[in-house]
């Protein structure tokens, strides 16, 4: 299927009051946004005409790249971090550096308050959340909102995310390169946000962050350090859903956090 017409017309754009540099990102920008409409539309074979090449070719050679912009100043009550989080989303969202891009329906970056009391980290999304984009805003993700309001918190408070950022087929659990592959953008994640204590959920989370063997049973409750911020793991709320009595626990733990934090302590908890 020959889709040269499309090509042409987006290599005749023209913008004349804008500055080089940014006509040509704007054309490289149209040029992805087209091919990704004709790969939603099953098109596997794109042919290109020579005079679309030539117009490519000259379009680059007299359009410099324009000299790194320093980033601007936050507007004030703007949060610094907001773009830079927005930015690793971005990047979050091409990214195939691992075979879990191949069979998610969309990527899950995290989402929450910039620079909150607690950052809360689970294993990776489930279905709903591959649907919505969303973590943690299926079954599980409901007992995770009530714990956070009987801490005295709302979701936009604090900050949710994974280890993984797209969905493990099946639900499995992610593999240590799948993890590797992740990490660096979660890196990234807490060092803009700067959480005062980081909450992880489940084994994986925890093995996430500390490359430990040890049993999430053996460690919950028991504060850890990543990278000089206190962290706390507990058990993921899917855990709890399968084994109620369990709350109990996790209600604990959340009462060190809240403690860790000077925060006041509720002696029971709604969940």
């Amino acid at each position: 299927m020959s889709s040269g017409g499309g090509f042409g017309m987006l290599a005749g754009m023209e913008h004349e009051n804008t500055h080089p540099g940014e006509r040509m990102r704007s054309l490289i920008a149209s040029v992805e946004a087209h091919l990704t409409r004709l790969k939603e539309d099953g098109v596997t074979t794109v042919e290109v005409d020579p005079d679309t090449v030539r117009a490519w070719s000259e379009t680059a050679s007299a359009s410099p790249e324009s000299p790194p912009q320093p980033i601007p100043e936050p507007a004030k009550g703007e949060s610094p971090v907001s773009d830079p989080l927005d930015a690793i989303a971005r990047r979050v969202a091409s990214c195939q550096l691992c075979r879990l891009c191949e069979t998610r329906n969309r990527t899950v970056p995290g989402q929450g308050a910039p620079n909150p009391d607690i950052m809360f980290i689970g294993e990776g999304p489930g279905a709903d959340e591959d649907k919505q984009g969303l973590a943690f805003v299926g079954r599980a993700g409901q007992l995770l909102t009530k714990i956070i309001t009987a801490m005295g918190y709302e979701r936009e408070d604090v900050w949710i995310g994974n280890i993984v950022k797209c969905r493990p087929p099946n639900n499995r659990v992610p593999t240590p390169d799948e993890m590797a592959a992740c990490m660096p953008y979660l890196k990234e994640q807490i060092a803009l946000l700067k959480p005062k204590v980081i909450v992880c959920l489940g084994a994986t989370a925890v093995k996430g962050l500390f490359d430990t063997q040890t049993g999430i049973t053996k460690l919950r409750g028991q504060w850890m350090t990543f990278e000089e911020i206190d962290t706390m793991p507990t058990y993921h709320p899917a855990y709890l859903l399968r084994n109620p009595p369990a709350k109990r626990d996790v209600w604990e733990d959340m009462k060190e956090v809240l403690r860790k934090l000077g925060r006041p302590v509720p002696e029971k908890s709604k969940t």
